[in-house]
Protein backbone atom coordinates (compact mmCIF):
# COMPACT_ATOMS: atom_id res chain seq x y z
CA UNK A 1 0.00 0.00 0.00
CA UNK A 2 1.12 3.54 -0.90
CA UNK A 3 1.10 6.33 2.22
CA UNK A 4 -2.78 7.25 1.04
CA UNK A 5 -4.03 3.79 1.45
CA UNK A 6 -2.25 2.81 4.30
CA UNK A 7 -3.86 6.34 5.86
CA UNK A 8 -7.41 5.19 4.63
CA UNK A 9 -6.94 1.66 6.08
CA UNK A 10 -5.38 2.67 9.40
CA UNK A 11 -8.65 5.86 9.75
CA UNK A 12 -11.08 2.99 9.29
CA UNK A 13 -9.76 0.67 11.87
CA UNK A 14 -9.09 3.56 14.16
CA UNK A 15 -13.25 4.60 13.12
CA UNK A 16 -12.47 7.85 12.62
CA UNK A 17 -14.39 9.42 9.27
CA UNK A 18 -11.93 12.16 8.43
CA UNK A 19 -12.87 13.93 5.19
CA UNK A 20 -10.27 13.76 2.30
CA UNK A 21 -9.35 17.76 2.79
CA UNK A 22 -8.02 16.23 6.43
CA UNK A 23 -6.18 13.00 5.03
CA UNK A 24 -4.51 15.56 2.94
CA UNK A 25 -3.18 17.84 5.17
CA UNK A 26 -2.25 15.09 7.48
CA UNK A 27 -0.14 13.40 4.77
CA UNK A 28 1.10 16.98 4.26
CA UNK A 29 2.55 16.74 7.91
CA UNK A 30 4.30 13.41 7.17
CA UNK A 31 5.97 14.83 4.17
CA UNK A 32 6.72 17.82 6.61
CA UNK A 33 8.18 15.81 8.84
CA UNK A 34 10.29 13.87 7.10
CA UNK A 35 11.66 16.96 4.48
CA UNK A 36 12.71 18.52 8.08
CA UNK A 37 14.26 15.76 10.04
CA UNK A 38 17.30 15.41 7.78
CA UNK A 39 18.09 18.79 8.96
CA UNK A 40 16.61 19.12 12.66
CA UNK A 41 16.65 15.54 13.62
CA UNK A 42 13.30 15.57 14.39
CA UNK A 43 12.48 11.42 15.17
CA UNK A 44 14.54 8.95 15.05
CA UNK A 45 11.75 7.21 12.56
CA UNK A 46 12.87 7.86 8.72
CA UNK A 47 10.94 6.17 6.57
CA UNK A 48 7.51 7.75 6.16
CA UNK A 49 5.48 4.77 6.02
CA UNK A 50 6.79 4.25 9.37
CA UNK A 51 6.39 7.90 10.99
CA UNK A 52 2.50 7.34 9.30
CA UNK A 53 2.32 4.65 11.84
CA UNK A 54 4.54 5.03 14.48
CA UNK A 55 3.73 8.93 15.05
CA UNK A 56 0.67 9.88 12.81
CA UNK A 57 -1.70 7.01 13.56
CA UNK A 58 0.00 6.35 17.27
CA UNK A 59 -1.11 10.02 17.89
CA UNK A 60 -4.64 9.70 16.56
CA UNK A 61 -6.00 6.74 17.95
CA UNK A 62 -6.29 8.74 21.37
CA UNK A 63 -8.55 11.23 19.86
CA UNK A 64 -12.06 9.10 21.27
CA UNK A 65 -10.47 10.31 24.92
CA UNK A 66 -10.27 13.93 23.70
CA UNK A 67 -13.21 15.42 25.78
CA UNK A 68 -13.11 19.28 26.42
CA UNK A 69 -11.83 22.00 23.70
CA UNK A 70 -8.57 23.58 25.46
CA UNK A 71 -5.76 21.09 25.17
CA UNK A 72 -1.82 21.33 25.54
CA UNK A 73 0.97 19.10 24.49
CA UNK A 74 3.92 19.34 27.14
CA UNK A 75 6.99 18.05 25.14
CA UNK A 76 5.46 17.92 21.87
CA UNK A 77 8.99 17.81 20.42
CA UNK A 78 7.98 17.44 16.67
CA UNK A 79 4.49 18.31 17.23
CA UNK A 80 3.13 14.83 18.51
CA UNK A 81 0.27 13.92 19.36
CA UNK A 82 -0.59 17.76 18.95
CA UNK A 83 -0.18 18.65 15.34
CA UNK A 84 -2.59 15.43 14.21
CA UNK A 85 -5.34 15.61 17.26
CA UNK A 86 -5.38 19.69 15.86
CA UNK A 87 -5.63 18.08 12.26
CA UNK A 88 -8.52 16.01 12.51
CA UNK A 89 -10.80 18.42 14.55
CA UNK A 90 -10.61 21.73 14.26
CA UNK A 91 -12.73 22.27 17.05
CA UNK A 92 -9.75 22.19 19.31
CA UNK A 93 -7.54 24.43 20.69
CA UNK A 94 -4.16 22.98 20.96
CA UNK A 95 -1.27 24.34 22.30
CA UNK A 96 1.80 23.07 21.53
CA UNK A 97 4.76 23.46 24.23
CA UNK A 98 8.53 22.79 23.63
CA UNK A 99 11.80 24.15 25.36
CA UNK A 100 13.88 22.97 22.29
CA UNK A 101 13.98 26.31 20.14
CA UNK A 102 14.80 24.16 16.54
CA UNK A 103 11.65 22.09 17.25
CA UNK A 104 9.43 25.06 17.90
CA UNK A 105 10.40 26.35 14.36
CA UNK A 106 9.70 23.47 12.87
CA UNK A 107 6.26 23.85 14.81
CA UNK A 108 5.32 27.34 13.68
CA UNK A 109 6.54 26.81 10.09
CA UNK A 110 4.51 23.69 9.64
CA UNK A 111 1.58 25.22 11.06
CA UNK A 112 1.76 27.73 8.64
CA UNK A 113 2.26 25.33 6.03
CA UNK A 114 -0.36 23.06 7.23
CA UNK A 115 -3.07 26.35 7.56
CA UNK A 116 -3.47 24.88 11.16
CA UNK A 117 -5.36 27.88 13.09
CA UNK A 118 -6.45 26.38 15.88
CA UNK A 119 -3.02 25.62 16.91
CA UNK A 120 -0.42 27.52 18.81
CA UNK A 121 3.31 26.82 19.50
CA UNK A 122 5.45 27.84 23.11
CA UNK A 123 8.93 27.90 23.69
CA UNK A 124 9.10 27.50 27.23
CA UNK A 125 10.10 24.72 29.88
CA UNK A 126 6.92 23.25 31.23
CA UNK A 127 7.19 23.83 34.80
CA UNK A 128 7.79 27.59 33.70
CA UNK A 129 4.44 28.20 31.28
CA UNK A 130 1.89 29.60 33.22
CA UNK A 131 -1.07 30.06 31.05
CA UNK A 132 -4.03 32.67 31.63
CA UNK A 133 -6.41 29.71 31.51
CA UNK A 134 -5.71 26.06 32.49
CA UNK A 135 -6.42 23.62 30.21
CA UNK A 136 -9.41 20.81 30.03
CA UNK A 137 -6.68 18.27 29.01
CA UNK A 138 -3.07 17.92 29.15
CA UNK A 139 -1.13 15.01 27.38
CA UNK A 140 2.47 14.00 26.57
CA UNK A 141 3.73 11.29 24.29
CA UNK A 142 7.34 12.11 26.25
CA UNK A 143 7.31 11.32 29.81
CA UNK A 144 9.09 8.15 30.53
CA UNK A 145 7.57 8.25 34.09
CA UNK A 146 4.44 9.64 35.20
CA UNK A 147 4.92 10.39 38.60
CA UNK A 148 6.98 13.14 36.75
CA UNK A 149 4.52 14.01 34.68
CA UNK A 150 2.03 14.53 36.99
CA UNK A 151 4.50 16.94 38.87
CA UNK A 152 5.52 19.03 36.11
CA UNK A 153 2.22 19.69 34.28
CA UNK A 154 -0.46 19.29 37.40
CA UNK A 155 -0.41 23.34 37.38
CA UNK A 156 -1.50 23.12 33.66
CA UNK A 157 -4.63 21.09 34.29
CA UNK A 158 -8.37 22.81 35.46
CA UNK A 159 -9.76 21.14 38.44
CA UNK A 160 -12.15 19.28 36.21
CA UNK A 161 -9.70 18.59 33.60
CA UNK A 162 -7.93 15.10 33.14
CA UNK A 163 -4.12 14.36 32.33
CA UNK A 164 -3.65 12.08 29.34
CA UNK A 165 -0.05 10.09 29.27
CA UNK A 166 0.87 8.13 26.33
CA UNK A 167 2.77 4.72 27.11
CA UNK A 168 3.97 1.67 25.60
CA UNK A 169 3.29 -1.53 28.08
CA UNK A 170 1.21 -1.55 31.19
CA UNK A 171 3.20 1.11 33.60
CA UNK A 172 2.27 -1.01 37.05
CA UNK A 173 5.19 0.23 39.03
CA UNK A 174 5.15 3.63 37.68
CA UNK A 175 1.11 3.62 38.77
CA UNK A 176 2.52 2.90 42.42
CA UNK A 177 4.66 6.11 42.45
CA UNK A 178 2.16 8.69 41.35
CA UNK A 179 1.88 11.50 43.75
CA UNK A 180 -0.65 12.14 45.54
CA UNK A 181 -2.37 14.92 43.97
CA UNK A 182 -3.81 13.16 41.60
CA UNK A 183 -6.03 10.06 40.89
CA UNK A 184 -5.45 7.06 38.39
CA UNK A 185 -9.48 7.18 36.28
CA UNK A 186 -8.50 4.64 34.12
CA UNK A 187 -5.84 2.73 31.46
CA UNK A 188 -7.32 2.57 28.17
CA UNK A 189 -5.77 0.12 25.97
CA UNK A 190 -5.02 1.25 22.75
CA UNK A 191 -4.91 -0.40 18.94
CA UNK A 192 -2.54 1.46 16.25
CA UNK A 193 -3.37 -0.11 13.03
CA UNK A 194 -0.03 -1.25 11.76
CA UNK A 195 1.65 -1.14 15.17
CA UNK A 196 2.74 -4.93 16.33
CA UNK A 197 3.61 -3.36 20.36
CA UNK A 198 1.23 -2.32 23.00
CA UNK A 199 -0.06 0.78 23.43
CA UNK A 200 -2.18 2.43 26.39
CA UNK A 201 -2.99 5.84 27.58
CA UNK A 202 -3.04 6.58 31.38
CA UNK A 203 -5.98 9.06 32.51
CA UNK A 204 -5.43 11.01 35.53
CA UNK A 205 -7.46 13.79 37.49
CA UNK A 206 -6.14 16.25 39.79
CA UNK A 207 -6.87 15.38 43.59
CA UNK A 208 -8.95 18.85 45.02
CA UNK A 209 -7.06 19.77 47.98
CA UNK A 210 -7.86 22.36 50.92
CA UNK A 211 -5.52 24.77 48.88
CA UNK A 212 -7.24 24.01 45.93
CA UNK A 213 -10.52 24.50 47.12
CA UNK A 214 -10.06 27.53 49.20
Amino acid sequence: MNLEEQLVSGLAQLGLPLDAVVQRRLLGYVALLQKWNRVYNLTAVRDPQKMLVQHLLDSLAVLPQIHGRRIIDVGTGAGLPGIPLALADPALAVTLLDSNHKKTTFLRQACLELGLTNATVVCERVEAWRPEEKYDVVISRAFSDLAEFADLTLHLCSNDGVMLAMKGVYPYEELTRLPARVALQCVEPLMVPGLDAERHLILLRPVETEATTA
